[in-house]
């Protein structure tokens, strides 16, 4: 059973994408809640989203099918997938969106989807493909799909972690691809002309002072209390990081 649809997209919250998908949901599912958990990711980045969604996911209530549509190969001879792992359903293209989920999943099964509807446009298979595949996924109907092993799929293999920045949020702060419970307090984080240091949070560290915490998704975030770490460090999406070990003592 599928109780919601979570949309995560890298539409943008504006224009008319994200609109005519809702709409017509709306219209095929009204009983079926959509929300959009994140409609900003970096675009054409499926490899920063790959990082990103299963922090996204991991305290949201099971039951929900997740459109993930970052798709930079539309148009293309990509694959679809549809997966279900651990109570939740995925459908998304396969670029390596799924491959982190799929490496960490409990219990997983995975098809990649052949059909295709009548009228298929070239540029925005989210409302062409990706939705009715939704739809008739939650009424119950047949869909072409051809069972595969995670191996196949786009992205497998790749490390477990990313020490990148996966993603920019409107406060400046820069969300990592690095899982914070494997650093201790005294580890730093060096990027280009900066070494910084961990604070539990904000208040920690004097105004204007950058610094990594751990936030509320177990990622290592790099921040700037009552600043802009991206603006003052001159970092954005994709950005290379290096973890280095203890800080040096005085």
């Amino acid at each position: 059973m599928i109780d919601r649809i979570g949309l995560v997209t890298d539409f943008g919250s504006g224009g008319p994408y994200l609109g005519q998908m809702r709409l017509l949901l709306a219209a095929a599912l009204p009983e079926i809640p959509v929300v959009e958990l994140v409609s900003d990711l970096s675009p054409h980045a499926p490899r920063l989203a790959a990082y990103l969604l299963p922090a996204l996911v991991a305290k949201m209530p099971t039951a929900t099918l997740y459109l993930c549509v970052v798709d930079p190969g539309v148009g293309s001879d990509r694959a679809v997938l549809r997966a279900r792992i651990d109570g939740d359903w995925f459908l998304a293209p396969d670029n390596g969106v799924l491959a982190p989920m799929l490496a960490r999943a409990g219990k997983a099964l995975l098809h990649r989807v052949d059909w295709r509807p009548e009228r298929l446009s070239d540029s925005f298979h989210g409302r062409d493909l990706f939705l009715p595949l939704a739809i008739s996924l939650i009424r119950g109907q047949p869909i072409e799909a051809v069972p595969l092993a995670p191996e196949q799929i786009t992205g497998w293999g790749w490390p477990g972690e990313l020490a990148q920045v996966l993603y920019l949020d409107r406060f400046g702060n820069l969300i990592t691809g690095l899982r914070a419970e494997g650093l201790s307090k005294t580890t730093q984080i060096r990027i280009p002309g900066w070494v910084l240091g961990y604070a539990r949070t904000f208040c920690e560290v004097p105004p204007g002072t950058p610094f990594w915490y751990c936030n509320a998704f177990g990622l290592v975030e790099i921040a700037v209390n009552q600043g802009r770490a991206d603006a003052l460090l001159g970092l954005q999406a994709g950005a290379e990081l290096e973890v280095l070990g203890p800080a040096p003592s005085a």
